[in-house]
């Protein structure tokens, strides 16, 4: 790696910029890719697999420790390998869809899960973003993996002996394999998935190998079929092919795989692979990666933090992962999650918008927008074919979380400038979502007529997580007021959602200062507990969702008696001890043992409820509090390790915390222009945008301890804003910042200096 670290002092106690990394020519080597795997259902540190991919690639290559169906499929504390899966998991909750696996034996021909795992050490393994080799201590073979968008090149060192395999495993629920020694090819397809009801789903593969097969043998289950049988359909149907090596033989495979067809499949191998060797397509993937990842150079770090950065920002370009192809006549076409249909245009699948809607996506439609155009373009078909938005797919509609956050997206994107797609499709498709429940709960709005009737989703009408549901509706109806009036809809219809954005007011209760559970003749549901995990909230507490007013802070401060007693409150936040309550669980489910853990009260940064309350300083008078305590989230939940996450990851969402957080701001509020200022982590940073513009953040002061605001600089005035505009960034600009040891506890207090509030606009 070609880096440049100043030397190190040779003095004990030293801070860590001491280490600085001031130069950074090859992002994707900074990458640890096994950044949160070290986890476990009790405990998340991330719940991630090493993900060797493109970004935003069709398909996803890992190592496979877990069992066939174990949506922890690799974990930092395991011992063996079972095969290397091409997988479409966005997590291990909602486990996957469309993965098959391979793996090389030698000795004798064993294929079940068991039979055919190896024991390995990590220090025998490396991972990359583009690239993943392991050594396979029974087996004797070195695996190796390198990626395009929808295939991948395989490459095994087999030892010296007359009986080395190959296993193919589409895995059970009913898969089909053919082997073609004259070919050398093994083309098959597996049906399983996880969550959702599909028609015509499969994943077709095409598999290639450069030797010749001398051992050629399909099974089922547990059970060879017969000799003669090169051809199989069952529930759990697989195929394995041997031959002989001499020691240190390398063998090569060239993968591809479709959602379309057979034929589709072998295209995309042709189209993607080419003639290319395992280096030449190894190389690609580098540079794609290093492009991708440079849009953002930092300097003036420490390695942890440079490793941390790009770790994050590796983790936020997986999902959503396409779903669209590239037919013969070189169209964009996709199979439907929806319909069972090949359709022409893009779809992409596996992101939660609860999750997500905070940051990742306004980090797209600031450093990305173009893949983001093609996301939004694929949720006009989610529409079109399947009457809703999804909230979260995998790869279409699945029932789970809470929130009608489509909303969020659509508009964001819209708000940030992105152009040239259908936006008055998806407008109507928001406003269809916003008054209608859906054929599951995750689907429209489950519990809408008492949403739009009484202002509020009751406590005692058997909707779950009712409370939490309410708030994220009210951000929803005023994101859709947002995007109604840039579309310039009738007033009639703006103000509708306008004043339904109002009704988060409803659940607060004055005599805890927090948001509360209601019934359905207006009495507050008792007994309340605002340590109560669950019940009214989804996966988390009162003291975590009374944040959730994303687009009136100032009326939430005026709810909570003023910007004093609102600081005093965010402070608790931190004072208060981890107590907690998991009777609505029955059990300490991984969120809250994450909060406990951690040290910081209430603070559950693990979960994405409570991860823009920091940032909420910035609207009360008192922003050098946010910057203290962004500094202290990302020193002490953060680390490019095995452990290196505070609960789970998310799709990119905790990641795009990180990342925004580093830069010095986060989008508080999106669909709004506007992002909350905290304070840069690093020394110097570079946004290279998508127009050409450059966003320079220079902090040249900045150290473990000089990690306050002192003054700021905007283009070279003066500048006392606690937020900043994105139609401005995206202008280019060099915002310079003064750091100091000690706050300035008088910049950015004055009443212009807070972030967007809708009542502090007039829109009340």
């Amino acid at each position: 790696m070609k880096k440049f670290i100043l030397p190190l002092l040779l003095f004990a106690g030293i801070n860590s910029f001491a280490q600085q990394v001031n130069q950074i020519t090859d992002p994707a080597d900074w990458v640890n890719p096994l950044m949160g795997s070290q986890s476990k259902v009790e405990l998340s540190n991330g719940n991630t697999y090493p993900a060797i991919a493109l970004p935003w690639g069709m398909n996803t290559w890992s190592p496979q420790t877990g069992t066939m169906g174990n949506g922890w499929m690799y974990t930092y504390d395991a011992d063996k390998i079972r095969g290397f899966k091409q997988t479409h998991q966005p997590s291990p909750w909602m486990n996957d869809y469309g993965q098959f696996a391979i793996m090389p034996v030698t000795g004798k021909a064993k294929f079940t899960q068991d039979d055919r795992a190896s024991w390995f050490s990590h220090k025998a393994e490396v991972s990359k973003p583009y690239y993943y080799s392991v050594y396979l201590a029974d087996a004797d073979v070195t695996t190796e993996i390198t990626p395009t968008e929808r295939a991948a090149q395989f490459r095994f060192t087999f030892p010296k002996t007359d009986s080395s395999f190959i296993v193919v495993d589409p895995f059970n629920k009913g898969s089909y394999v053919k082997i073609l020694p004259k070919e050398q090819k093994i083309i098959g397809y597996t049906t399983r998935y996880s969550r959702g009801k599909y028609t015509n789903f499969k994943n077709y593969f095409v598999i290639y190998v450069d030797k010749p097969f001398t051992y050629n043998r399909t099974w089922h289950g547990k059970t060879f079929a017969g000799a003669d049988s090169l051809e199989l359909s069952n529930d759990h149907a697989g195929a394995i092919i041997g031959f002989k090596t001499v020691k240190g033989e390398q063998v090569h495979l060239r993968v591809a795989s479709s959602f379309i067809s057979a034929e589709q499949a072998e295209l995309n191998l042709q189209r993607e692979l080419a003639h290319d060797s395992f280096d030449q397509t190894k190389q690609k993937a580098r540079a794609t990666w290093n492009k991708t990842l440079s849009r953002i150079s930092i300097e003036g770090g420490s390695v942890d933090q440079t490793r941390t950065f790009y770790s994050c920002l590796y983790r936020m370009l997986f999902f959503p992962n396409k779903l669209y192809e590239v037919d013969a006549k070189n169209q964009i076409v996709h199979w439907s999650p929806y319909n069972g249909k090949v359709l022409p245009g893009y779809m992409f699948g596996g992101t939660g918008f609860w999750d997500t809607f905070r940051a990742l996506y306004p980090f797209l439609n600031l450093m990305y927008p173009s893949i983001n155009k093609e996301m939004q373009e694929g949720l006009i078909n989610d529409y079109k074919e399947g009457g809703w938005l999804p909230e979260w797919s995998s790869p279409g509609y699945s029932d789970i979380m809470v929130g009608n956050n489509s909303a969020s997206v659509v508009s964001d994107a819209y708000a940030k400038g992105l152009r040239g797609y259908d936006i008055n499709t998806l407008y109507e498709a928001l406003i269809h979502g916003a008054n209608n429940e859906g054929p599951i709960s995750a689907v429209g709005r489950y519990g809408v007529k008492y949403y739009n009737e009484l202002g509020y989703v009751p406590y005692d009408v058997k909707i779950n997580e009712n409370a939490a549901r309410t708030l994220e509706y009210a951000y929803d109806d005023f994101a859709i007021y947002q995007l109604g009036k840039a579309l310039h809809r009738p007033k009639s219809e703006t103000d509708l959602y306008k004043n339904r954005a109002m009704n988060y007011k409803n659940l607060f209760d004055p005599q805890y200062g927090l948001m509360r559970g209601k019934n359905k003749d207006g009495s507050w549901a008792t007994p309340f507990s605002p340590f109560k995990w669950g019940d009214a909230f989804t996966e988390g507490n009162s003291w975590h969702y009374s944040w959730s007013v994303f687009h009136d802070i100032n009326g939430l401060i005026k709810l909570m008696g003023g910007k004093d007693k609102f600081v005093n409150k965010l402070d608790s936040v931190f004072l208060l001890p981890p107590t907690f309550d998991d009777s609505y669980y029955g059990e300490v489910i991984h969120e809250i043992r994450e909060m406990q853990i951690m040290n910081m009260g209430q603070y559950a940064h693990g979960n994405q409820p409570i991860q823009h309350m920091i940032y909420l300083y910035n609207y009360a008078g008192a922003p050098w509090k946010t910057q203290y305590w962004a500094r202290e989230a990302m020193n002490r939940l953060y680390k490019a390790t095995p452990d290196g996450y505070c609960g789970d990851e998310d799709n990119g969402q905790t990641s795009a915390w990180y990342v925004f957080s580093s830069l010095g701001f986060y989008p508080v509020c999106p669909a709004t222009d506007q992002y909350v200022i905290g304070a840069p982590l690093f020394k110097k940073a570079t946004l290279k945008l998508e127009n050409g513009k450059t966003v320079v953040i220079n902090a040249p002061a900045n150290s473990d301890t000089n990690k306050y605001i002192n003054t700021m600089q905007y283009n070279g005035k003066p500048y006392d804003m606690n937020w900043l505009s994105h139609s401005s960034l995206m202008q280019g600009a060099v915002i310079n910042y003064n750091m100091s040891a000690q706050p300035n506890k008088t910049r950015g207090v004055k009443e212009t200096s807070v972030p967007y509030s809708m009542s502090l606009q007039g829109d009340k």
